[in-house]
């Protein structure tokens, strides 16, 4: 195709070649006065070269194929890659994605409505780029968490766009069977929503109960909740009217589930819980899929800890087992004192530790000054007499009244968040825990220790008390640190498939389900 000799068609030529979005047929002859540079470039090839310099990856991608399109030929890896695409669009909502993002008739309608070579060529490019919007969006996740809630640290790994691309032209069905989390916790919360949004058009679990029901009960409220629990699948199909046994069991399970005292009464937080609607545990389902993707890419570790804010659990795995679990006290509700969500990794425990006051604490709890019973110490280490914190650290000195208890676990980290024991004991016998200052208390930490001194030493517990005894602070290093997975999930999944439920205590789901909402995730309109 031969140009005219015109300055703006010599400028758009130097731009597009500088920019390397213009290929040569062949090397051009030597310039010479009067001839122009033989440059053949189609209409196709322009189109994708100009759509595609907004976007470094894709332009990088079209460049190494000489801007040959993938979508739009008509040979049968074409019409491969454009089935598996248009087919997993198709299953985009279940997913918990927006359907009005992916939407499968306006893919068909982009390609089908390209007619000239240019608007082809857009097409193209506009097919590449909802592919990486849809992989990355089912890969890791369609918000980024801290814009939602600055209280989430956690770090998104996000695969590479170059490499997804490359993925697909390799194998196009497996590349997008790969994207979505394999664990089966996302197995089981996909599971979980499809039955929720089945239960929506009849009515969801049905009329609400309205008032407390005890064992031996009978009348319409019992009907009301025996309805209930036979539409949460946890109780067998009955016609009884009285709340008998079976009924109670069916109660304890839900109690369980929820993290509740089990004691068979339908009052109080249980009959809250209870009335729940359908359309409202869907939201948590979703959010709770949505964070598993922010997770997706993320090597949890063979053994690892977790952390299960708003279940108020700590729990050590390993490969992805439970083999020990303890009570745990979280940050309060107030903003300033929320634990943050982020992962790191624990290096140590310290037996009879040394309690550093945070500067927060001291200057709004204590007034700038250093407390009776506490000492003050300069940036040597060394024990000063002051009563002013000012210039110095504060600590408290082991012993049985320190607030961190007889050991702490150290996974350093700029939040000066860390696991350890508690003198405050009495608080692990209520439901919602959140009281500390943002640090995680545990209910059995000596228990923790052992359990985590096990995997170095044959009989942690004689050696962990030896030092105990000694009332001398103690670092004891880890010699295989390990993950440390601060998480915070209202919805999760046991083995069984049944999904438990926590309260949103610090509003955090609540506010993802609304950015969620924002970016056009949709749930029908039947609640119940």
């Amino acid at each position: 195709m031969k140009f005219a000799k015109t300055s703006a068609r010599r400028s758009l030529i130097a731009t597009l070649t500088a920019a390397g979005l213009l290929f040569a047929a062949a090397a051009p002859p030597a310039f010479s006065q009067g001839v122009e540079t033989q440059i053949r470039v189609t209409a196709f090839a322009q189109a994708v070269a100009e759509a595609a310099a907004r976007d470094d990856d894709l332009a990088a991608f079209y460049r190494a194929r000489a801007f040959e399109g993938i979508w739009t030929g008509t040979d049968s890896d074409a019409v491969m890659r454009r089935n598996a695409f248009i087919s997993a669009l198709d299953q985009a909502a279940q997913h918990g994605l927006p359907a009005i993002r992916f939407n499968t008739r306006a893919a068909i309608s982009l390609l089908q409505g390209a007619s000239t070579p240019a608007e082809k060529g857009r097409a193209e490019v506009e097919m590449s780029r909802l592919l990486l919007d849809y992989a990355r969006t089912l890969n890791s996740g369609l918000l980024q968490p801290r814009q939602v809630v600055s209280h989430i640290r956690r770090e998104v790994h996000l695969r590479d766009r170059g490499e997804m691309l490359d993925a697909f032209m390799d194998n196009p069905n497996a590349m997008l069977r790969g994207l979505a989390p394999s664990t089966p916790e996302y197995q089981r919360l996909m599971q979980a929503k499809m039955r929720l949004e089945s239960l929506l058009p009849r009515g969801g679990f049905g009329p609400a109960v309205q008032s407390t029901i005890r064992p031996g009960d009978q009348g319409a409220q019992v009907v009301a909740l025996r309805n209930r629990l036979m539409a949460m699948d946890l109780l067998g199909h009955t016609v009884s009217g009285r709340y008998d046994t079976k009924m109670q069991e069916a109660v304890r399970s839900f109690q369980e589930s929820m993290g509740l005292e089990q004691d068979a009464i339908v009052g109080g937080a249980t009959l809250t819980a209870l009335n729940v609607d359908a359309r409202d545990r869907l939201e948590s389902v979703l959010v709770a899929m949505e964070r598993e993707r922010w997770f997706n890419n993320l090597d949890r570790g063979d053994r690892y800890v977790w952390v299960n804010l708003v279940d108020f659990t700590a729990a050590i795995m390993d490969h992805d087992r439970e083999t020990f679990r303890t009570k745990s006290v979280i940050g309060a509700q107030a903003g300033d004192r929320q634990t943050v969500e982020f992962s790191d990794t624990m290096e140590y425990m310290e037996i009879n530790p040394y309690w550093y006051v945070p500067r927060s604490i001291i200057n709004g709890e204590y007034g700038g000054r250093v407390p009776a019973g506490f000492e003050a110490v300069d940036y040597r280490g060394r024990i000063v007499q002051t009563s002013s914190a000012q210039n110095v650290s504060v600590r408290q000195r082991p012993g049985p009244r320190n607030a961190l208890g007889s050991v702490k676990f150290m996974f350093p980290n700029q939040y000066n968040i860390y696991l350890h024991d508690t003198p405050s004991q009495s608080l692990f016998s209520r439901t919602v825990r959140t009281f500390s200052h943002g640090c995680i208390r545990l209910d059995d930490p000596h228990e923790f220790a052992y359990a985590l001194l096990a995997a170095q030493m044959d009989d942690p517990e004689p050696y962990f008390q030896r030092i105990l005894r000694s009332g001398a602070n103690t670092r004891v290093p880890l010699e295989t640190p390990l993950p440390v997975h601060l998480i915070y999930r209202t919805a999760f999944t046991s083995v069984d498939g049944r999904v438990h439920y926590r309260n949103d205590v610090y509003n955090r789901d609540a506010r993802i389900w609304n950015a969620l909402a924002a970016e056009g995730v949709v749930i029908g309109d039947v609640s119940g």
